[in-house]
């Protein structure tokens, strides 16, 4: 396994999948990460769903860049699908990158879009996560 490759792995292992995890997967490009990609899938033991799946899904893995439009809108919109206990990931490209999101305006958008942001990891070379967990209602 290349370097890449462990680290990929490591940071699925951080994310938190296991196997049977349905994650769907918003925001794809081709400036993603493919490696991460394929160790997601490799440890959940299935393909990431797309935006017109409609399953109940365990996660959202959302790549989002500047310039995407409106984050508190994409943020609404990942919960669609979203089963009870699931978690946003919210992929960024990391600071110096192109498209580079400012933690503020993450830490902004969560609140209104019903999320709260309780960590962030550096998941792959040039992408950021924040993990995002619906409020609890009360």
């Amino acid at each position: 396994m290349s370097d890449a490759g462990a680290a990929n792995t490591a940071a699925v292992g951080k994310m938190g999948f296991k196997d049977g995890d349905l994650i769907q997967e918003l925001g794809y490009d081709d400036d993603v990460d493919y490696e991460l990609r394929d160790a997601l899938e490799e440890t959940t033991g299935g393909e990431l769903l797309t935006e017109e799946d409609h399953d109940v899904v365990d996660s959202v893995l959302l790549w989002w860049r500047d310039g995407d439009g409106d984050l508190v809108d994409a943020l609404v919109d990942s919960l669609t699908t979203l089963g009870e206990g699931g978690v946003v990931w919210l992929l960024t490209p990391k600071s110096g990158r192109d498209g580079y999101v400012r933690p503020s305006e993450i830490l902004e958008s969560a609140p209104t879009a019903g999320l709260h942001v309780t960590t962030s990891e550096g998941v792959s070379r040039d992408w950021a996560a924040s993990r995002l967990v619906p409020r609890r209602k009360n």
